[in-house]
């Protein structure tokens, strides 16, 4: 029982030594070669700075378009010859239409008292609310069905026709997916050029250890043995130039909102706060550096591991 006890101990030792030799070993490396460790470094932050820039844009934007359309409201005007009474029966039948999250009911004389508040009431001293419609603010849950919408709209009885501002909605659709498509491509290449430029900074300190990888692998030890050192150099670059991109990456978004809440002529955008993305942004920013550095290092390593 004892001896078991001894041999367990003894593994447990030698797996201690094993991995403080892969930290030594990995710390010493980023020190040794200071100056492609920091150029390494520059790279992932700056790379990281683009990607979180473009990808909180895009959140950014995304959020002003769902804002955008939910002012983006159709029209749906109601045949002359209903009553009020009539023509509020009618909002079961919208709402039962699909992609149609509510609607508001605006009689003739609410109507007219909205454009005597929004211009001019010179404009409208001979005219009488009667020549108006009762209508409906129909709100949309997807604004890409805007025009399936419409359609479904115009079929119901009573509805006399319904006015939607395609234009609008294609501009917004448009601009939508040219952002996210941006932010896409940008991301995958910059995450190519990151991978590339931490491979070949570990490969740089691979080459001058070639020698003691080759007397390594004859005295027996394993691909794994010589591989964690190099791992762990390519995890310390990636994971301290993730950090230090959230840190950089959080102040430019603060000092933005903070420019963009003192500019009166744009208080009507609504800025996703910093506290709602910061956590998921240092996630991602991490998750983003640990696997640069790893793979990064594990591609570096790879054909000196053929011997």
């Amino acid at each position: 029982m004892s001896s078991n006890n001894n041999n367990v101990r003894s593994v447990r030792r030698r797996k201690g030594n094993r991995i403080g030799y892969y930290l030594k070993e990995g710390f010493g490396s980023v020190f040794t070669h200071g100056f492609m460790s920091f150029a390494a470094i520059c790279v992932i932050i700056a790379c990281l700075l683009i990607m979180g820039s473009f990808s909180l844009l895009a959140i950014n934007v995304n959020q002003i378009i769902g804002s955008l359309e939910d002012e983006n409201v159709i029209l749906a005007f109601v045949d002359d010859s209903y009553t009020e009474e009539q023509a509020q029966a009618l909002k079961p039948q919208i709402l039962a239409v699909a992609n149609v999250t509510s609607c508001d009911f605006i009689s003739k004389d609410d109507a007219m008292k909205s454009f005597t508040s929004r211009y001019d009431n010179s404009l409208f001293d001979n005219m009488d609310s009667s020549v108006l419609r009762h209508r409906y603010a129909v709100y949309m849950d997807d604004i890409t069905l805007l025009t399936e919408t419409q359609m479904a709209l115009k079929n119901i009885p009573g509805i006399a026709t319904v006015n939607a501002s395609q234009s609008i909605a294609k501009g917004l659709i448009t601009l939508r997916n040219v952002v996210s498509v941006i932010t896409i491509v940008l991301a995958v290449i910059l995450f190519a050029v990151s991978l590339f430029i931490m491979a070949n900074t570990i490969k740089l300190t691979t080459v001058e250890r070639k020698e003691e990888i080759a007397i390594m692998k004859m005295v027996g030890a394993t691909n794994r043995f010589i591989r964690w050192p190099f791992v762990v150099e390519g995890f310390i670059l990636g994971i301290t130039g993730a950090l230090i991109a959230f840190l950089f990456e959080s102040g430019i978004y603060a000092l933005v909102m903070a420019n963009l809440a003192r500019r009166y002529t744009m208080t009507f955008i609504n800025v996703v706060p910093l506290s709602v993305v910061a956590v998921p942004m240092l996630v991602v920013f991490l998750i983003i550096g640990f696997f640069i550095g790893v793979i990064g290092s594990a591609v570096a390593i790879k054909n000196y591991l053929k011997v």
